[in-house]
């Protein structure tokens, strides 16, 4: 047999008896209408921290262990005395937990291969995260790639080691699209299988896309969206935030290719036409995201990370016609604040009245008191928004 199947289905197996799950089924709701998830991006899985906890150089591996144990704090938590969804009440169940890709980081010098770091990966959000949701259900880890993970997949214009490795865009894509056949190191072409699906959170349309809604991904939307209820509030969850980087597209000069020379990264498969350089602004690009955004107004909230830090803000497009709620998340290993002081280190629950149709984006400072294991999470940030 294969090895790489065979390593799924073990996997796969060892998943029937941990706490967490991956699902392709709808996510259950409680019988208050009330839905939660962690948003988190950017674990990076092969970085180390300089400094964390009073130790030096420690694991991607140690410190995305040590946000899961705060992660598995919340259901006994209380929420704060705020004006958000649920104040003051007891968070109790999660329907999922999600995460906005780089899940490895780019295997360049002295970073270790993609399979090794999605190995530690597999471990630590398999057997350390015990979520449940309100019904007593297992917790859904839902997962997007990054660009780290698509790099590592297809090659990068600076050296590598090995020159590409499949490992996390397979098991992200046979653990989040369950196709029949499992893909292989052999059988997996990125150009061809993308990671895009969807989920049902209660009254709540969840849509993830590869590293950038792009126009290739954005026909796919408009397949999907077609499904449901233009009353139905959607969710985009991918890396990118929506001003994306021009080094992001298929390069737009000679071959193609990626090459150090232009520096493309090729991470999507649309090519870039605002100009020929990754200096450029992709104006072309985000504002045809923009008018697709404009013709389905019920696309009311986009989640990103790649550029790392706790923010809510909206996204107004090139042409400022538009005002999509954005949510970025900050990372465990390379977050812009929290990299240079570890008391900032973030992720984000989620909670959402599906009949009010309200959602409260909470930041939960999981490491407020470093030389404290036990110190509960302390709340930051929050925003609450509309829905209707």
């Amino acid at each position: 047999m294969n090895k790489v199947i065979l390593k799924y289905l073990i996997f796969i197996l060892l998943l029937s008896n941990s706490r967490i799950v991956f699902s392709q089924s709808n996510i259950s709701t409680n019988k208050d209408s009330v839905i939660q998830f962690i948003f988190t991006s950017d674990v990076h899985f092969g970085l180390t921290k300089t400094t964390f906890r009073n130790q030096s150089n420690v694991s991607a591996a140690k410190v995305n262990a040590a946000m899961i144990e705060q992660m598995n704090k919340l259901p006994f938590t209380n929420f704060p005395n705020d004006d958000g969804v649920k104040a003051g009440k007891k968070i109790n169940g999660i329907d999922a937990v999600i995460i906005t890709g780089d899940i490895c980081n780019r295997q360049e010098k002295d970073i270790q291969s993609a399979t090794d770091s999605w190995n530690e990966f597999e471990k630590e959000y398999t057997y350390n995260l015990h979520l449940k949701d309100d019904k007593d259900h297992q917790t859904k880890l839902l997962l997007t790639p990054g660009n780290h993970d698509i790099s590592n997949a297809i090659g990068y214009h600076k050296p590598m080691n090995p020159l590409t490795d499949k490992a996390s865009l397979i098991n992200i894509y046979n653990s989040m699209i369950h196709p029949a056949i499992l893909k292989t190191e052999k059988t997996f072409n990125y150009s061809t299988d993308k990671i895009h699906y969807s989920r049902d959170i209660g009254s709540i349309h969840l849509v993830f896309v590869d590293a950038w809604p792009d126009s290739a991904e954005r026909v796919w939307i408009e397949k999907d969206l077609s499904k449901i209820k233009t009353t139905t509030p959607v969710f985009i969850f991918t890396h990118s935030m929506p001003d994306v980087e021009a080094r992001f597209f298929i390069n737009p000069n000679g071959d193609h290719s990626i090459n150090e020379k232009d520096k493309f990264e090729n991470l999507v498969t649309e090519t870039f036409k605002d100009g020929y350089s990754v200096e450029d602004k992709a104006i072309i690009e985000q504002s045809a995201l923009a008018k697709f955004i404009q013709i389905h107004p019920n696309i009311k909230a986009y989640f990103h990370g790649h550029s790392n830090y706790t923010e809510y803000y909206d996204w107004n497009g090139p042409d400022k016609n538009i005002a999509l709620h954005c949510f970025r998340a900050d990372s465990p290993m390379k977050g812009k604040y929290s990299s240079k002081d570890e008391t900032k280190l973030a992720f984000e629950l989620v909670t959402i009245d599906t009949n009010k149709k309200i959602m409260t984006v909470r930041e939960c400072l999981w490491n407020s008191s470093p030389s404290d294991n036990a110190h509960p999470i302390k709340w930051g940030s929050e925003i609450t928004v509309q829905l209707q």
